[in-house]
């Protein structure tokens, strides 16, 4: 159909990609435009619907990244920080929409991103859902009106396939927390516990990483002070959620000037974050 928003998605064989598949097919102002996954892959020359054990879809599974992304307006990226590097300066060539849901990225990463987000657009967040979002919101602001008297702690816990830690919402709440007290999150963070570690730093967010079963994403912001506390969570039990939200950036994305972007835009909470009071 004329006007729909071609979407592409990477790595699609994997779990999240094929809910992130299924989002963009239930999307009506989207269609699946094309797929990858990893050259010398199974599934390559495929038919995805096939593939991923259902009807044909009329979608051919590629190898190459470049083939599927001249072919789009916009391709959905969960996959891993080597493959989404190299899929940001191709995207930023074709000018898509570049929306990434990987986690682990470093900053060197990040500088490579920022690079390609001068000539396309590109949506980053650790978390695409809505609930996570105004939860980012509201623990900068708890953050910022609690100050230094109360203790910062993330506790997140996911699936037993999961590979980095803290996830990326974990770090994204962090943020959250950090810039609400107006500090820098890597000159705080401390990520692991072991041993005699001394007392407990002042404006330290601490960041504990569970994992176990098929959770899908549990994550807590703990604020401790002298005789109570506040606990903030948002737990997760459908992964679609995210894919949903990964679609609906993309559709957002459309209508954009090139920049380096994240869900509080997508969502349109950037305001309520900007009306955090200044000290």
């Amino acid at each position: 159909m004329s006007g729909q928003v071609g979407i592409a998605v990477a790595g699609a064989a994997g779990r999240m990609g094929q809910m992130l598949v299924r989002a963009v097919l239930e999307e009506p102002g989207a269609r699946l435009s094309g797929v990858t996954v990893r050259p010398g892959h199974d599934w390559v020359g495929r038919d995805l619907g096939e593939a991923m054990g259902g009807a044909p879809l009329g979608v051919r599974v590629s190898g190459d990244a470049l083939e599927v992304f001249a072919q789009s307006q916009a391709v959905l990226d969960f996959t891993t920080p080597e493959v989404t590097i190299a899929n940001a300066e191709l995207a930023a060539q074709a000018r898509l929409a570049h929306i990434i849901g990987t986690t682990g990225l470093e900053r060197d990463d990040l500088e490579k991103l920022a690079a390609a987000a001068r000539h396309a657009v590109i949506v980053r967040a650790g978390n695409m859902s809505l609930g996570v979002n105004l939860l980012s919101v509201i623990t900068r602001k708890v953050a910022e009106v609690l100050g230094p008297s109360f203790d910062i702690e993330i506790v997140e816990m996911h699936h037993n396939k999961k590979v980095d830690a803290p996830s990326g919402t974990a770090l994204m709440l962090g943020e959250a927390a950090a810039a609400g007290r107006r500090i820098n999150l890597v000159d705080h963070a401390e990520r692991g516990r072991d041993g005699i570690t001394g007392p407990r730093g002042e404006n330290a967010i601490g960041f504990a990483s569970l994992r176990g079963g098929d959770v899908v994403g549990e994550h807590e912001v703990i604020f401790a002070g002298a005789g109570e506390r506040l606990v903030l969570g948002h737990i997760a039990t459908d992964r679609m959620l995210f894919a949903r939200g990964a679609v609906r950036a993309a559709m957002w994305g459309q209508s954009q000037p090139p920049g380096h972007y994240n869900m509080l835009d997508v969502l349109g909470l950037r305001d309520a974050e900007a009306e955090l009071p200044d000290r």
